[in-house]
């Protein structure tokens, strides 16, 4: 692997996150807020643990009580008067269950004067959840839903009318009190009824859709699971204030800030990206050869959120798919392409996301790693480490979706 080009990809990546977490946007959601009544904090999805640690500190009073759902492995220690759960991602279980119950507890029977302060982010479909369904049949729906391929709209969709605090059902519980909800987005284009799927906020999808898209996908639901889906979601809520904060714009905005002074001229392709994980590898990667001519050190930078189609029973995620979909077209040029997870997992795995280049290709044959297997089995997680592809950054306390970027400098196959 071309060391150089890997040193600056990593350096793009791991700048443009730590300069979107939610710390100073947290604090600049809060400055002013003025609270009458009583506080309480709830906050869900894999950057809750960070959001409510900052929101702890700049309230400047005390809680009425807290908790905080996030993914496991995103709690590094305790808050004051907030009670953390760890929980299932990006299929719910029983803590997913258990901490739902404990935040409506919390905001049960609340008053006029009440606020709850939520803090919402990425993943907080699967970690903050009370079924309507029995709760198997909703681990199989959602891993159902995920194997097929749906985008993350498709999928929550469905799971808003399978659940008692989706698509605006929380505010609804939490009425009359006032919700100042606090965003994260990891969704293209920050649809508030999608992100998190929309706990706090008024549903623009309808029960035809969401017909629709079960009998795309193919799901076999029992009849409970079918009139839930028949049963409309609220469509106005008057108690909701909501601030996003932070989205993949900002995360590709900071990448290319950081490309620009490593001396790449950079070129912004889209934060919309949307496509199956290894034909967006592959696409950057033709980009990547077409400039390979050009002797110039070139950038080029992408953010959004692919999908998978799992064919195989290997283990990844959708960045290590797109470093592997490039290795092909990248096979002999002085080029990489790297794409990692904002929140710092990529898939069920302790990765963020991989990176491939001009060598990986051979690399891989050298090992009798062949890459259509690979592909085919979606094992890339285990190919890219063999190779020294993944990347690993661990929790990040931030997600807003996931940042890809291609760079080509001649001169990089000089320093090796």
């Amino acid at each position: 692997m071309n060391k150089q080009l890997r040193r600056d990809a990593e350096a793009i990546v791991r700048s443009a996150v730590a300069a979107v977490l939610p710390d100073r946007a947290v604090e600049r959601a809060l400055e002013g807020m003025e609270f009458p009544g009583r506080v309480f904090l709830v906050a869900a999805g894999k950057a809750a643990w960070q959001m409510s640690r900052t929101a702890v500190d700049c309230l400047r009073r005390p809680l009425d009580g807290g908790v905080c759902v996030t993914k496991y492995g995103h709690v590094p220690g305790e808050i004051e008067g907030v009670e953390c759960i760890e929980a299932g991602h990006p299929v719910p279980d029983e803590n997913s269950f258990r901490g739902a119950e404990r935040i409506l507890e919390l905001t049960k029977d609340l008053r006029e004067t009440d606020t709850v302060l939520f803090l919402l982010s990425g993943g907080g479909s699967a970690l903050f959840e009370k079924p309507l369904i029995d709760g198997e049949e909703l681990q199989e729906i959602t891993n159902r839903l995920l194997a097929c391929g749906a985008d993350i709209v498709k999928i929550n969709t469905i799971r808003k009318r399978l659940s008692a605090v989706k698509g605006g059902k929380f505010a609804a519980w939490c009425a009359p009190a006032r919700i100042e909800a606090v965003v994260l987005s990891d969704i293209l284009g920050d649809p508030l009824d999608m992100i998190a799927s929309g706990p706090a906020a008024a549903d623009s999808s309808t029960c035809a859709q969401a017909l629709a898209i079960a009998e795309e996908c193919g799901l076999e639901l029992s009849e409970r699971a079918w009139e839930c889906l028949r049963t409309e979601t609220p469509k106005v809520l008057s108690n909701v204030r909501t601030q996003i904060i932070g989205s993949v714009r900002q995360l590709c905005a900071a990448a290319e800030v950081q490309c620009r002074a490593l001396g790449y001229e950079t070129v912004f392709l889209t934060d919309l990206l949307s496509c199956e994980a290894r034909e967006a590898g592959r696409f950057l990667a033709a980009i990547l050869r077409s400039h390979a001519g050009s002797g110039k050190k070139l950038a080029f930078l992408a953010g959004g959120e692919t999908v998978v189609h799992l064919t195989g029973r290997g283990k990844g995620g959708r960045n290590q798919e797109i470093a592997l979909g490039a290795a092909e077209l990248l096979s002999g040029l002085p080029a990489c392409v790297i794409s990692i997870g904002s929140d710092g997992t990529d898939g069920p795995t302790d990765a963020a996301g991989g990176c491939c280049d001009g060598d990986t290709l051979r690399e891989l044959e050298e090992k009798g790693i062949h890459l259509s297997e690979v592909l085919k089995d979606n094992d890339a997680y285990h190919a890219l480490k063999a190779i020294d592809g993944l990347i690993f950054t661990g929790p990040t306390g931030t997600n807003v979706n996931d940042v890809t970027v291609g760079l080509i400098w001649p001169e990089a196959a000089k320093k090796e």
